[in-house]
């Protein structure tokens, strides 16, 4: 489940972009000739519409033979390099730096950092800077009603382009960083629905598995007594008490497998109580740990004074179970479970023995694909992946998460708690 980077597939959503594109070219229409026909500013109408026409061009290419759904990184940097041409040059052709929609010159490059690779990005930032710079010094005059010619002062005139380069940088900064982000969190997610596909595939197979475990106590129970009076019969026979020795032994393992499976607190099935109360739940998953940890596990149900039952919920078993493992995995000696329960709240308390949070990532807890500086090398430490998808399925749930260092002892502390009236409405 782990991973150690952020997923290198870069694309855009073709049906997206095409809309995004049309909305610019017909805004780019229209103020084109509202400004030619109805302010009556002087340029070069016919180069702009034909400038315009081949955007339209691009778009149409786009639609009709460009076959696939999603952009690849590199057609989405071709035709985004595409249009900051055909910006750059209707700006060139009215009026240069002191157009005022020449702002529109950074949105391709910063629509590129949230979702194109980092050396696409820098391509079309680099382009952005050099437009912007020629377009300083380089354009055709826009002629006003009037016949009249526009001047600024020079230090505005050239906080312009200063400005724009500012802007460009700060936002495409800030977008490759949100997309960044935002690709690491879309991966965390779809490792949850992974996880709760998983576990909802196991809890139907575990219910068959539950139900022919039911069926067969009865069938299995006969084999045992037969062959236990068989192996008293023939103890003494060394040709045959191998083999009911190896009989007997096998249907005791038979049984305690049986055992397991009718036990297991995650299967729903007609043989197992629907609904438990939040101190069942915790005493199922902790039983399931002994059997396999050499950890000591101290629980406290002293203050669980209003354990009422809740149906049973896939994403809360995986959640407690989960912040109950991460506590099995770095608990040097010992786990600490308290349940507190009154009138208004219930809360369940985690504790370990260990080395608790690093510092460094404490104040991170809770976000996915984190890594602690102190502990490189260890094979214990994660990205923090499962505590991730514990804590977002639990609060999906209406319950409340706070991981953090015990103030009591040296480990780590998780608190889950609901109100109440929240858990029965589950």
């Amino acid at each position: 489940m782990e991973t150690t980077s952020v997923s290198k597939i870069y694309s855009l959503n073709k049906s997206t972009y095409i809309n995004l594109r049309w909305i610019g070219i017909i805004g780019q229409f229209l103020t084109m000739n509202i400004v030619y026909f109805v302010f009556k500013f002087d340029f070069n109408f016919y180069l702009t519409n034909l400038i315009i026409f081949l955007g339209i061009l691009s778009n149409l290419i786009l639609i009709y033979f460009y076959q696939k759904n999603i952009l690849s990184n590199r057609a989405s940097f071709v035709f985004l390099f595409l249009d900051i041409l055909q910006l750059g040059t209707l700006i060139f052709l009215t009026g240069g730096i002191l157009n005022p929609f020449s702002i529109f010159l950074i949105i391709p490059s910063v629509f590129s950092s949230s979702n194109l690779e980092l050396k696409a990005s820098l391509t079309l930032i680099s382009l952005t800077v050099l437009l912007i710079l020629l377009l300083t010094f380089y354009h055709v005059e826009l002629v006003y009603p009037g016949k009249n010619m526009i001047f600024v002062n020079m230090y505005y005139y050239y906080a312009i382009p200063t400005s724009l380069i500012i802007a460009l940088i700060f936002l495409n900064y800030f977008a490759t960083t949100f997309g960044k982000e935002s690709r690491l969190r879309k991966e965390a997610l779809d490792k949850l629905e992974q996880v709760i596909a998983k576990e909802h595939e196991l809890v139907s197979l575990g219910g068959q598995a539950a139900a022919a475990a039911h069926s067969l106590n009865t069938p299995l129970s006969t084999i045992k007594v037969i062959s236990q009076d068989m192996y008293k019969q023939f103890k003494n026979q060394n040709d045959t008490k191998k083999d009911l020795e190896l009989l007997v032994s096998q249907v005791d393992r038979c049984s305690q497998i049986l055992k397991k499976l009718t036990l297991n607190p995650s299967q729903d099935d007609n043989f197992i109580n629907l609904k438990l109360s939040i101190s069942d739940y915790v005493s199922e998953i902790i039983k399931s740990f002994r059997e396999i940890s050499d950890k000591e596990f101290i629980i406290n149900l002293s203050q669980d004074s209003n354990s009422f039952k809740i149906p049973k919920i896939i994403e809360i078993i995986y959640g407690i179970r989960n912040f109950v493992g991460n506590a099995n995995k770095f608990a040097k000696s010992k786990i600490y479970v308290s349940i507190k329960s009154n009138d208004g709240i219930t809360e369940i308390s985690i504790e370990d023995d260990g080395n608790g949070y690093p510092k460094d990532i404490l104040s991170k807890i809770g976000e996915p694909y984190i890594k602690s500086s102190y502990y490189i090398d260890n094979p214990k430490a994660g990205l923090g992946l499962g505590i991730f998808i514990g804590k977002t399925l639990l609060e999906r749930n209406k319950a409340k998460v706070i991981c953090r260092n015990s103030k009591t002892r040296a480990g780590a502390e998780v608190i889950i708690s609901w109100k109440n009236s929240s858990l029965k409405n589950i």
